[in-house]
């Protein structure tokens, strides 16, 4: 290699001055080491398409932003940015904020609900482009690793409705550029930076920590160690404590609900997220652009010119060994993998110097866009997704955005007397249908519901005065053994296959206790299977679908 080894030229020196020539050979010097400057310098910036890019992503999901309903886990969201508080039992409290700023600026539409979660979609595919950037891609592979990330299905599916998914995306890809940019630059004031982000993101999800024990992991193991030698490090961590600290008081003053949370979801998941935690990875992304984010990977791993990031994809391989011990959601790793199909996009780009590999780069980058749309965005008439047998196992994410009206609709239609109605309160199995009646049920009539599932419950209780109880998805034995009556009065009927279908309505008075007491045994932490009123919790000894 020229820049490893020193060169030895034979050249013909100036004619002697006896007239012979002679031929010597010349050590030429090891050419010298660059300067910080050179080291430290980057590919220009390709910003107008990259902005081309972002604004097509954030454009598209605004487009189709409208279309079905409200996601089950946004419904929940809208119900808590009425109950603003320093935390959940469930999730910190930037989700909920959001949600009240959108609903207090932009009305209290479905399309003004996922306004910013549609701009941070934006912000997550420029970001990939400067991450490109930063591991010495050109213009082109900017753009690539750009349009591949608005075209994942990690991406579409947060950008696409307000759930605590995309400002942790845009959290995790963002540090994933910094920590990249710190160890190509050696530029200690980027920790500041880092623990910045890092505190915005534990206030919309506390899984952002696993990013970093893996990132420090991998620094550890395979280096540069020296960038963990810098104060500022020290002061970007008291930063990061410092922004996310409200939200851990809150925790600490409520006796750690989260983690409560965290053991039910992983009963509830059972053995099957380990079962599906390698084969998950690939849909991640998308079929189509496994190969460029598992090139990225190799490439960080391997390649001589990117020692220094080698980091980066030992703290992939060790997030994904620690999610498989601890049964963690297979899709946890997501961040971390447009972090590495941006750097396989600077391969890519490197590697389509022919007219036919750029054929195939675009192929499936149009591919994976395609599929990625058809999984995550409604781009097909719904009734497609419950009338197909591949699609209806693939639909899970459309149908959560489907039936709310119709629900809300049909328990207004429940039988009551107007006595029973002047006294009736309706509770809901879990928060996704106390959401769906919370927005649809003034418009139909219904009287205030209320439920004890996770942060619902601390959303209201009923008054001793309301005495009769719509009751919907709950199980009869253990709600009915709280009132002195219990009668069935229907059942929620939809075509489509969603969750909450065939959930039954019961009509119950008489409570056996005032209702603040009632609230206790009510009050649950946990995971509402779907398709059943089972309720997964912290002691349940099976999950949802556990034999």
């Amino acid at each position: 290699m020229a820049e490893a080894v020193e060169t030895i030229r034979w050249h013909r020196k100036a004619e002697p001055t006896d007239g012979k020539s002679r031929h010597v050979a010349t050590k030429l010097e090891s050419p010298p080491l660059a300067s910080k400057d050179e080291r430290t310098a980057a590919p220009v910036l390709n910003r107008w398409p990259l902005l081309a890019v972002s604004a097509g992503v954030t454009a598209l999901l605004l487009a189709l932003s409208g279309r079905y309903g409200y996601h089950v886990d946004e419904l929940y969201n809208r119900v808590s940015g009425q109950h603003l508080a320093w935390g959940l039992v469930d999730q910190p409290p930037l989700v909920s904020l959001i949600a009240w700023i959108q609903t207090t600026l932009l009305r209290d539409t479905l399309t003004a609900f996922r306004v910013v979660p549609a701009l941070l979609a934006g912000v997550v595919v420029w970001v990939a482009g400067l991450i490109a950037r930063e591991l010495g891609g050109r213009g082109g592979a900017q753009v690539f690793a750009a349009a591949a990330t608005g075209s994942t299905v990690v991406t579409l599916n947060a950008g696409h409705v307000l759930t605590t998914n995309i400002p942790d995306l845009v959290a995790w890809v963002t540090l994933g550029w910094l920590v990249i940019r710190l160890l190509r630059t050696r530029d200690a004031r980027l920790w500041l930076a880092i623990g910045v982000v890092t505190g915005v993101g534990l206030l919309a999800k506390n899984l952002i920590v696993l990013l970093l024990l893996s990132v420090l992991v991998g620094v550890l193991a395979l280096g540069p160690r020296d960038v963990l030698r810098s104060r500022h490090l020290w002061i970007g961590a008291a930063l990061a404590a410092l922004i996310a600290a409200p939200a851990v008081v809150w925790q600490v003053t409520h006796g750690w609900p989260a983690v409560e949370m965290s053991e039910a979801l992983s009963t509830a998941l059972g053995s099957d997220s380990r079962v599906a935690f390698l084969p998950f990875q690939l849909l991640m992304i998308g079929l189509f652009l496994a190969p460029v984010w598992i090139a990225g990977l190799v490439a960080l791993l391997r390649r001589a010119e990117w020692r220094e990031y080698r980091s980066i994809g030992f703290a992939y391989l060790f997030m994904v060994v620690l999610l498989i011990a601890i049964g963690g959601k297979p899709e946890y790793p997501g961040g971390l993998q447009v972090v590495l199909l941006a750097a396989g996009s600077v391969v890519v780009a490197q590697w389509a110097r022919t007219t036919v590999k750029r054929s195939l780069a675009g192929v499936a980058l149009v591919g994976n866009v395609l599929l990625s749309a058809v999984l995550m965005l409604p781009v097909l008439p719904i009734t497609v997704y419950g009338s197909n047998p591949v699609l209806e196992q693939l639909g899970v994410f459309q149908h959560d955005q489907s039936g709310w009206p119709q629900l809300a609709q049909q328990v207004a239609a429940v039988p009551l007397s107007p006595e029973e109605r002047a006294r009736a309160v309706i509770y809901a199995n879990h928060y996704g249908t106390a959401g769906a009646l919370d927005r649809y049920g003034p418009e139909n009539g219904l009287p205030r519901v209320y439920s004890g599932h996770n942060s619902f419950a601390d959303f209201g209780v009923p008054t001793d005065d309301k005495t009769v109880v719509i009751a919907v998805g709950v199980n009869r034995e253990t709600f009915g053994a709280l009132f002195a009556r219990c009668e069935p009065r229907g059942t929620y009927v939809n075509d489509l296959p969603v969750a909450d279908r065939g959930a039954e309505f019961l009509v119950c008075s008489g409570p056996r206790e005032p209702w603040a007491q009632m609230w206790t045994k009510l009050r649950w932490i946990g995971f509402s299977c779907p398709y059943t009123s089972e309720v997964v919790t912290a002691k349940s000894e099976k999950g949802c679908w556990s034999e």
